[in-house]
């Protein structure tokens, strides 16, 4: 189970508050990082998304020879910004939210960002949802979260997987 995620975006405090928005549910200060915000779910898994600062990255704390490895609890990460970043990303997640398709819409169309009900072969659908036309987040409103939670149970993937090893 995935409790939390980061993403990165050019306006992370309204990102933030789309996103909790789309969870029905609010935005705070990231303390860990200045100018970060996190967009709470309240659902029962504690999930959340922390959106940070476009640059941003998260490196481990290694000495200043970066060539040797640290095995110590202590040590961490730091955040350091790097000024050249990408437009796009291949990090995405699909979260379940308690909005209907059409709100995820009106959304997207107040915001001018791009979104998409995409059916994934026929095996499962979602709502391609662009934060800021960069960052794509997969939606599963309650009427296609059923078929999505279904075909992620672990016969099903077990039996989706003897499948493709067998084509």
């Amino acid at each position: 189970m995935i409790h939390h995620i980061s993403i990165a975006a050019n306006h992370p405090l309204h990102v933030a508050q789309v996103l909790a928005e789309l969870f029905q549910g609010d935005v705070m200060p990231f303390p860990e990082h200045e100018g970060s915000y996190v967009a709470l779910t309240y659902d029962p898994h504690g999930t959340l998304i922390v959106v940070l600062p476009k640059g941003t990255e998260l490196m481990p704390n290694l000495p200043d020879d970066s060539t040797q490895v640290v095995v110590d609890a202590d040590a961490g990460s730091q955040f350091v910004h790097n000024p050249y970043t990408p437009t796009y990303t291949a990090t995405h997640a699909a979260i379940s939210v308690p909005v209907s398709e059409t709100q995820i819409r009106e959304i997207a169309a107040r915001e001018g960002w791009h979104v998409a009900h995409c059916d994934r072969q026929n095996f499962f659908e979602v709502i391609e949802f662009w934060l800021e036309n960069q960052v794509l987040i997969e939606l599963l409103p309650p009427t296609i979260a059923p078929k999505y939670t279904a075909f992620m149970q672990p016969e099903s993937l077990k039996q989706f997987a003897a499948t493709m090893a067998a084509s």
